[in-house]
């Protein structure tokens, strides 16, 4: 086998592997087909690009599942960790990044490494000579590389709806209503506690704003976005399978009308500085920085598929809004995944082309973090492949393990669907309990049995890290 890692795909999963194998001593060949083939979400030719939300979510590495991957990230020299805290921006206890410094600095780092090659122009099938590839087209792929997939997998593409956020300019928000507050003031990472614009609701807005939102006109999906099976895109859509973690704000609120003050729109840990007695809002809509500098916010879990004439007329009802200007309107797009535990290896290797690997957000793995955390696991794994050596997989009860085993077998291949990391796919701790005084066992819940999980990750993390070491030291 060559020594030459050919990588399909410049977003995060492929610039994570890219790094990580290349940091092997592996020569690599990173693949990306922009600009020259465009995507209906990406605006640059840069590396990892973010196209939807800018925040990479809890950074509690003690009592969060994804702030423990991130750390676990970190430890491993993840090139999108060190450039996503290098261009953070305030998010109370998430990691959020200001996405123009955060590609620039992952591009600069992959483009500076004499490892790296980076190649522009799309690919549309595996060349007999690449003997060892990783496909990280992620959730745009286009549709000429789609059809070799689905030709490689035997299997029928699957597909759900990813969606973008509308960002405001914050100079247009008026701030004689909407304040700045973390939730319960919560401030840690980059945040000082004061991290998000609060745009206040009473009772009587929350109705009038769902009415409007609910009956607002709301564009068609392209041809080429629904799957095949009604004869109109209007019979089409109603089947469309979207991913709860990036749900429609309009498919939310059409679940009940209180459906977003218990979701995105919550008032719990806020009180409004502008009214007597600091009193709690009825709901409130929130905006979070989506740049270094401050000027621009995204409204936060208002992803939406609606026109843009009524995004605009909607959200201007907001409270705080009524004068909003925006930067960048909401929008969805498809996102493709194939069924990896059914055409993949515990290796990420595809069953019946084993010199082919999968990485990212298209084995069904969702959230930025997640998808390059499989691309880290990847680009590792391609490494010693062409090193001539083997690979030992994380341990399940870390998050880089029990991520990778569900996607390679862990989930059932008959109801798979895209997941973020969550501690209900680590293997239970074996004595989740505290001694009493009188001798007896109290059950840990809430963030003491979260402990639990992350304490032993990080034992065995470092138990992993250390064997692999002294396993290549003696080879």
């Amino acid at each position: 086998m060559t020594k030459t890692i050919h990588i399909i795909g410049a977003g995060l999963a492929g610039s994570e592997a890219a790094w990580q194998a290349a940091n092997m001593g592996v020569q690599v060949v990173l693949h990306e087909m922009r600009p020259h083939v465009e995507t209906p979400a990406h605006e640059t030719d840069q590396c990892a690009e973010l196209v939807c939300s800018n925040s990479f979510r809890s950074d509690d590495a003690d009592h969060n599942a994804v702030g423990l991957i991130h750390q676990e990230m970190r430890t491993l020299n993840s090139i999108i960790m060190q450039e996503g805290d290098k261009a953070a921006v305030p998010a109370g206890g998430a990691l959020a990044v200001d996405r123009d410094i955060f590609s620039a600095g992952v591009t600069k780092a992959l483009t500076d490494h004499p490892l790296i090659t980076i190649e522009h122009g799309e690919i549309t099938a595996i060349p007999d000579d690449w003997d060892n590839v990783i496909i990280a087209t992620g959730p745009l792929t286009s549709d000429a590389m789609a059809k070799t997939i689905a030709d490689l997998t035997g299997e029928k593409e699957l597909a759900f709806f990813d969606a973008i956020a509308p960002i405001v300019h914050a100079e247009s928000i008026n701030m004689d209503i909407a304040w700045f507050q973390s939730r319960y003031d919560k401030a840690e990472g980059a945040g000082t506690g004061k991290d998000y614009i609060n745009c206040p609701m009473t009772k009587a807005q929350y109705e009038t704003f769902i009415h409007e939102l609910t009956n607002a006109e709301y564009g068609l999906f392209k041809e080429w976005e629904l799957p095949s099976g009604a004869p109109t895109l209007e019979e089409r859509e109603i089947d469309t399978p979207y991913f709860d973690g990036c749900m429609p704000i309009e498919i939310m609120a059409a679940r009940g009308p209180e459906t977003l003050r218990f979701g995105p729109m919550k008032p719990v840990g806020l009180t409004n500085p502008h009214k007597p007695d600091n009193e709690q809002p009825y709901a409130v809509v929130q905006l979070r920085q989506d740049n270094a500098l401050g000027t621009l916010f995204n409204i936060v879990g208002f992803q939406t598929k609606m026109k843009w004439g009524e995004q605009t007329r909607v959200f201007k009802m907001i409270p705080g809004l009524e004068n909003a200007e925006f930067a960048r309107l909401g929008g969805l797009h498809r996102n493709t995944f194939i069924n990896s535990p059914k055409v993949l290896d515990e290796n990420l290797r595809l069953k019946s082309r084993p010199h082919i690997r999968f990485a990212g957000q298209i084995t069904g793995c969702e959230g930025y973090i997640e998808s390059a955390s499989i691309g880290l696991i990847a680009g590792r794994m391609a490494a010693r492949d062409a090193l001539g050596a083997s690979f030992k997989k994380p341990p399940l009860t870390t998050a880089l393990g029990a991520l990778l085993n569900h996607v390679t077998g862990g989930a059932n291949a008959e109801t798979f669907q895209p997941m973020n990391v969550n501690f209900g796919l680590f293997p239970v701790p074996e004595n989740p309990y505290q001694i009493m005084p009188n001798g007896k066992r109290k059950k840990l819940r809430g963030k003491d049995r979260k402990k639990c999980y992350t304490d032993r990750a990080r034992i065995d993390l470092a138990h992993w890290i250390r064997n692999n070491r002294q396993e290549e030291e003696a080879a």
